[in-house]
């Protein structure tokens, strides 16, 4: 296990708020465009949170006025028409890898999206567990409007489990971009909020989060993702057995002690 409050990334902003990671791309002047590096950095800090000890959540904040608008137009999407197809292979598997990180993190992730989240931008808000937005937030999933396919980055499998698949092709096929709006009455946002308090509000949820037991919200993590792919009975049984593992940590003695005393649980994670 691992401490990453210290963590100082390369190509994107990190820092603590107790026990929440707050990350924020650094290009405000651009809207904040990924590159090569800054995918390759997420993708590898992801994973590594799988092992932290001293983040148990983890908010993905705007900069500037806008979250992400996608892959660097000069940094990366001039160089992949230069490509063959070997590398291009090469860099949509790493692109994929960041979601898979995100998936796999075991830490809950909250998105608070301002401005612009297009392209890879909105897949990091599809890849976290939870939305907040602005009223004035626009998330496009604009893949066919380069000349590409809407399945990126697990869209196709991902974004009609949170939206529906009919709203899904919508936004697929044509790129448009779902307004803030529409994003609430989809559920794909929890909650809309004015921009001078989006941040304090996700950090507000993280911290409602991270106050809970966090083992097992890494099982609640785990199966939210894993049981789409199962049957009911198996998802029964998978649960069956994720339940009975948290019913051997300390949280689930403290809680019960805590109700004995008609006292609130004070959960430490174990």
């Amino acid at each position: 296990m691992t401490n990453m409050a210290g963590l100082t990334p390369k190509n994107f902003l990190w820092s603590m708020d107790g026990d929440v990671a707050v990350i924020r791309l650094n290009n405000p002047s651009r809207k904040n465009p990924l590159t090569f590096e800054s995918y390759a950095e997420l993708r590898d800090t992801f994973r590594d949170l799988v092992y932290a000890t001293d983040v148990h959540a983890v908010v993905f904040a705007p900069n500037g006025g806008n979250f992400c608008s996608g892959g660097d137009v000069h940094d990366i999407i001039g160089p992949l028409v230069a490509m063959e197809m070997v590398d291009l292979l090469k860099f949509t598997r790493m692109t994929g890898d960041l979601v898979k990180a995100m998936l796999n993190c075991g830490k809950p992730i909250i998105s608070a999206v301002d401005g612009v989240a297009v392209g890879a931008g909105a897949i990091i808000t599809m890849a976290s567990d939870l939305r907040l937005a602005t009223p004035q937030a626009k998330c496009a999933f604009l893949f066919n409007r380069v000349g590409l396919a809407g399945c990126d980055m697990g869209s196709c499998a991902i974004l009609p489990r949170i939206i529906g698949q009919g709203r899904a092709a919508e936004l697929l096929y044509l790129g448009r971009a779902m307004t803030a709006d529409e994003g609430l009455a989809w559920g794909y946002y929890n909650a809309l909020h004015p921009a001078e308090t989006l941040e304090s509000e996700a950090l507000k949820l993280a911290h409602r989060i991270a106050a809970g037991p966090t083992f097992a919200n890494g099982i609640t993590k785990t199966q939210l993702n894993h049981e789409w792919n199962m049957t009911p009975d198996q998802a029964i049984e998978a649960e069956a057995q994720a339940q009975a593992i948290c019913m051997q940590t300390e949280d689930f003695v403290r809680a019960y002690k805590a109700f004995v005393a008609k006292e609130k649980p004070v959960f430490e994670g174990n």
